[in-house]
């Protein structure tokens, strides 16, 4: 029994007559670009996520720049960002301009150190982005308070929480902005590159669509230096079936995560995710952490499971981003995670297969 560490075929399945026919509509129209179908998902997709405007973009990183250039984040500025996250955080502050600095993460949930954040602001700060990593929500009450009293921008990197909650609130419905990520392996997944940035404020929205438009608010008029970064056509139909399905998925997501926690309780030497209290996880994935943690992989792959490991290198130790500073807990985590198959459609027979090799491994 092959299990891989992400299968998109049952969504697919579910949705393959939607899109077939949508995509048909769009080819017979050739409308792949700023057709209806992209507002009609930004619409739906605001709806579901309780905020005023979304702006499809090309992908989730440029979703975060986007919003980090239109809330004026540039040259001379500091953004503040976890150690531990996909360097797509990072990476957007520093093409904005500005400089990311790191701080640590929790021992437990491996979200930002919010302490650790609100002590690493200067007078240079101008944003801080927490990541909703794995599937959980970070604890923004405790960062918005404190950003809103000293002028900094609160900027959600949602890229793996679509539909995750936090006491009540929705995933990018928090800060000032948020950029979210559509990659097909997300849990709201499009069928190549896309992205979206959310915001309640409507002039923030309006910066955000001039700036993913070549800074052009009419045909051949270039009030600003913009970019190419648009959601098409297809990728919108795609979503948008998606969208419909989102909520049922994550309960498929989160019964698969509580099997594997009835599994796993029994085995020694394995340390299970921690859900922060008042979180609704959606489980993007499912991440446990094991001593001999490359030993351990090895072995559920020669078996024929597809684990992989979220993130192997902390930002601030690749080579991009070598500063030099210590982060003991994102050092640490990053040679013990280990990240199980997760998806809707993972039958309970495979994930006793998984949590069997797994045990072998770990005796």
């Amino acid at each position: 029994m092959k299990i891989p560490p992400v299968d998109l075929k049952f969504q697919h399945a579910e949705i393959a007559d939607e899109v077939a026919a949508g995509w048909e509509q769009v080819l017979a129209n050739t409308a792949f670009i700023g057709a209806p179908q992209i507002a009609e998902f930004e619409k739906a997709y605001s709806e579901y996520s309780g905020v005023a405007h979304t702006i499809g973009v090309g992908n989730g990183t440029d979703a975060l720049e986007l919003a980090l250039r239109a809330v004026g984040v540039g040259h001379g500025d500091e953004c503040i960002v976890p150690a531990n996250s996909f360097i797509a955080t990072a990476e957007a502050v520093a093409r904005a301009g500005a400089t990311p600095v790191f701080v640590d993460c929790d021992p437990d949930t491996y979200l930002i150190d919010t302490k650790a954040a609100v002590a690493a602001f200067t007078e240079r700060t101008k944003a801080v982005l927490p990541v909703h990593l794995y599937g959980q929500m970070a604890p923004l009450e405790e960062l918005k308070p404190v950003c809103d009293e000293q002028g900094i921008f609160l900027i959600e990197d949602a890229a793996q929480s679509q539909g995750a909650k936090r006491n009540g609130a929705i995933s990018g419905s928090v800060g000032h902005a948020a950029g979210t990520s559509f990659y097909p392996g997300k849990n709201l997944g499009a069928y190549g590159d896309a992205g979206a940035v959310t915001t309640q404020d409507a002039d923030l929205a309006q910066k955000v669509r001039l700036l993913s438009q070549h800074g052009s608010p009419a045909k051949y008029v270039h009030s600003t230096l913009g970019f190419n970064s648009r959601l098409d056509t297809l990728q919108a139909v795609v979503l948008h079936a998606k969208l419909k399905r989102l909520n049922a998925w994550n309960v498929m997501r989160q019964e698969v995560a509580a099997y594997y926690g009835e599994l796993l309780a029994g085995v020694e030497g394995v340390r299970t995710p921690v859900t922060l209290d008042g979180n609704e996880h959606v489980w993007h994935l499912y991440v446990i952490r094991v001593a001999e943690r490359d030993r351990v992989l090895k072995h559920l792959q020669d078996n024929g499971v597809g684990a992989q490991i979220h993130y192997p290198t902390p930002i601030h130790k690749t080579e991009a981003f070598a500063t030099g500073g210590s982060f003991p807990n994102a050092e640490q985590t990053a040679g013990e995670i280990l990240s199980l198959p997760m998806y809707q459609g993972l039958t309970r027979a495979q994930q006793e297969r998984v949590v069997e090799v797994l045990a072998e491994a770990v005796r």
